[in-house]
C-alpha cells in the first residue's frame, strides 16, 4: 500500500479488510491527514472518509505516525464514522433512543429514591449520636449498611458519567454552581514511543487533543504507581480529570493544554531527577496532583489586575494571590464531588496532610514569592536532606515553579508558539486595563513590548539561575533542560540585535527623508 525507503524509518500495521489481512506501510515522518487518506485507500473506502481505528479489543487507537505497531494476528479495523442511515435504520434508532431514555428515566428516578433513603439514614444516624450516642460496633454496622446502599446507588447509574463539576464564580462571589454533565472519553492505546517521549522536556505538546491529553495523563498516574498507592477507583480518576478539563477557561495561554504542559513536565521531571528513589509516593502524588490543579479556572489576567480592578477575586483573598487562592477553591470544589474524589480512600488525617501540601505548592506558582521561594531553597542546598521534611517542601515549591515556567526548556518550535499565545493574553489584558482607566505593565503594552525584549530579562534573570540553581542537587538536567534555556537566551538576543539594527536603519531612513524635504 505505502512504499518505503532505506533513508526514513517506516512503520507496519495490518488491517482486517473484509475478513483479508491488509499491509499498510508509511514513513513515521507522515501526518496524520496523509496516514487517514492511506488507510482509507488500503480500506476501498474514498479519501475524505471520516473514520476511526479500532483494535480487536474494541479501544480507538490513535491515527499518528506513532501509532502502536500490530501484528497479523492482532489486526486493527478501519471504521467509516458514517452520516447518513437509511430511513428504517433511522427508525429502528429512534425506537431505541426511546426506550434508553425510558430506562434512564426510570433509573434516575430508582437512584433519586436511593439518594433519599442514604440523607434520611444520616440524618437519623446523626441525631442518634447526638442525643444518645451509639457504640462503636453500632456505628460500623450503620457504615457498612450506608456503603452498600452507596455502591447499590453507584451500580445503579449505568455506564453514563454524571459527573457535573464545572464551576461558575459569579462576580457576586456566590457559592459554585455546577454546569454541564462531563462526557466520557475514549480510550486511547499510546504506542512505547509515546509513553518514553513523555518523559522528556523536548515532547511536542502541540500534536495531541484534549482526549489524547487526558489518557496520557491517566497513563502517568498509573506509572507512577499513584492509584495503587492511593487506592484511586480508576472511572473516579477519569472522572476526576474530566472535572479538570472542564473547568480550564479557553483562554490564550492558562487553558488545559498548559496544564497537560506543566504536569507533562512535572513527569519528566520525576523521571529524569530519579525522585521515586528520593520522594514518597505520597510526594509524587502531591506534586502531580498541585501541577494537574495549579492554574483551575483562571480567568485570563493576573493578580495586578484582579487587585488594580478590586475584582471580586481580590477582595475575597484580601489581595493576596488572588488568582492562586482561586485555584486552590476549585480544585478541591472538585475533590469535594464523591464522583470525582480521587483521594476518597485516603484516610482523613493523610487527606489533611496532602490537602494541605497541594495547596503550599499551588500558592508557591505566584511569581510575587519566586525570591523567597528560591532564596530559601538555595540555603538549604549545601546540607540537603531528601528525610527533611521542611528540605523536601522547598524542593517541591521549587519544582512546580520550574514546570509552571518551563516552556522555554522545550525545542523552540515548541516553546516559540506560548510566546505568541502568552502576548496575545496579554495584550488582551493590557488593552482592558487601559480602557479602565488602569495600570498597565510595560511588559504587557502591545505598543511597547515585542517577542526578544519580552523573553530575554525573563530567560536570563528567572529561569536560569533557578534551573542552575536546581542543577547543584540534580547535574543530570544542564544538558537537557539548563543548556536549551541557554539556546534559547542567545537565540533572542540575536533577534534584539537584529530588531536594534533594522530600528536603527528606519530611523536613519526617516531623518534622510526629511533631510531631503527641507533641501
Amino acid at each position: 500500500m505505502g512504499s518505503s525507503s532505506s533513508s526514513f524509518p517506516h512503520r507496519n500495521i495490518y488491517l482486517d479488510v473484509d475478513g483479508k489481512v491488509q499491509k499498510v506501510v508509511f514513513s513515521q515522518h507522515s501526518s496524520p491527514c496523509d496516514i487517514k487518506e492511506l488507510l482509507c485507500s488500503s480500506s476501498n473506502l474514498p479519501r475524505n472518509t471520516a473514520i476511526k481505528l479500532i483494535n480487536p479489543e474494541g479501544a480507538m487507537v490513535s491515527i499518528d505516525a506513532t501509532v502502536p505497531a500490530n501484528s497479523p494476528n492482532f489486526l486493527y479495523k478501519v471504521v467509516p464514522l458514517s452520516t447518513s442511515q437509511p430511513p428504517a435504520e433511522r427508525e429502528d434508532m429512534f425506537q431505541s433512543l426511546l426506550t434508553q431514555v425510558a430506562e434512564q428515566f426510570t433509573r434516575a428516578f430508582r437512584i433519586n429514591e436511593l439518594k433519599t433513603e442514604v440523607t434520611n439514614r444520616l440524618a437519623a444516624l446523626e441525631k442518634r449520636v447526638e442525643m444518645e450516642g451509639l457504640k462503636v460496633v453500632e456505628i460500623e454496622k450503620c457504615k457498612n449498611d450506608l456503603r452498600k446502599l452507596r455502591d447499590e446507588v453507584t451500580s445503579r447509574g449505568g455506564s453514563r458519567v454524571n459527573c457535573s463539576c464545572k464551576y461558575s464564580f459569579t462576580d457576586e462571589g456566590k457559592k459554585v454552581t455546577p454546569r454541564r454533565d462531563v462526557p466520557t472519553y475514549p480510550k486511547y492505546t499510546l504506542s512505547q514511543e509515546t509513553i518514553e517521549a513523555l518523559k522528556k522536556p523536548t515532547f511536542d505538546v502541540w500534536h495531541w487533543e484534549h482526549n489524547e491529553m487526558l489518557s496520557c495523563l491517566e497513563f502517568m498516574y498509573h506509572d507512577l504507581g499513584l492509584v495503587k498507592e492511593f487506592n484511586m477507583n480508576p472511572i473516579i480518576l477519569k472522572r476526576w480529570l474530566l472535572a479538570i478539563q472542564e473547568n480550564y477557561r479557553d483562554n490564550p495561554f492558562h487553558n488545559f493544554r498548559h496544564c497537560f504542559c506543566v504536569s507533562q513536565m512535572m513527569y519528566g521531571m520525576i523521571h529524569l531527577c530519579s525522585l521515586q528513589g528520593k520522594l514518597t509516593l505520597t510526594d509524587l502524588g502531591i506534586l502531580m496532583t498541585a501541577a494537574v490543579c495549579h492554574d483551575l479556572d483562571h480567568p485570563g489576567y493576573n493578580n495586578t489586575y484582579q487587585i488594580n480592578a478590586r475584582t471580586e477575586l481580590a477582595v475575597r483573598y484580601n489581595d493576596i494571590s488572588p488568582l492562586e487562592n482561586h485555584h486552590c477553591a476549585v480544585a478541591f470544589q472538585i475533590l469535594s464531588l464523591p464522583e470525582c474524589n480521587i483521594f476518597a480512600n485516603v484516610d482523613p488525617e493523610t487527606f489533611r496532610k496532602i490537602r494541605q501540601a497541594i495547596i503550599t505548592l499551588i500558592l508557591a506558582t505566584d511569581m510575587a514569592k519566586h525570591g523567597e521561594i528560591l532564596e530559601g531553597f538555595k540555603q538549604k542546598l549545601d546540607n540537603f536532606d531528601f528525610n527533611n521534611e521542611e528540605h523536601v517542601t522547598c524542593l517541591k515549591k521549587v519544582l512546580i515553579k520550574c514546570c509552571d515556567i518551563s516552556n522555554e526548556v522545550r525545542p523552540s518550535e515548541v516553546a516559540e508558539p506560548w510566546v505568541d499565545c502568552l502576548l496575545e493574553e496579554y495584550f488582551m489584558q493590557s488593552d482592558r486595563e487601559k480602557s479602565e482607566g488602569l495600570p498597565v505593565a510595560p511588559f504587557m503594552d502591545r505598543d511597547k513590548v515585542t517577542k526578544p525584549t519580552a523573553q530575554i530579562g525573563f530567560i536570563k534573570f528567572v529561569l536560569i539561575p533557578m534551573f542552575e540553581t536546581v542543577m547543584k542537587l540534580f547535574p543530570q538536567i544542564e544538558e537537557i533542560m539548563v543548556q536549551p534555556l541557554r539556546d534559547s537566551r542567545d537565540h533572542y538576543e540575536e533577534l534584539k540585535q537584529l530588531e536594534d539594527s533594522m530600528t536603527e536603519q528606519s530611523s536613519f531612513m526617516s531623518r534622510l527623508r526629511k533631510d531631503l524635504k527641507s533641501e
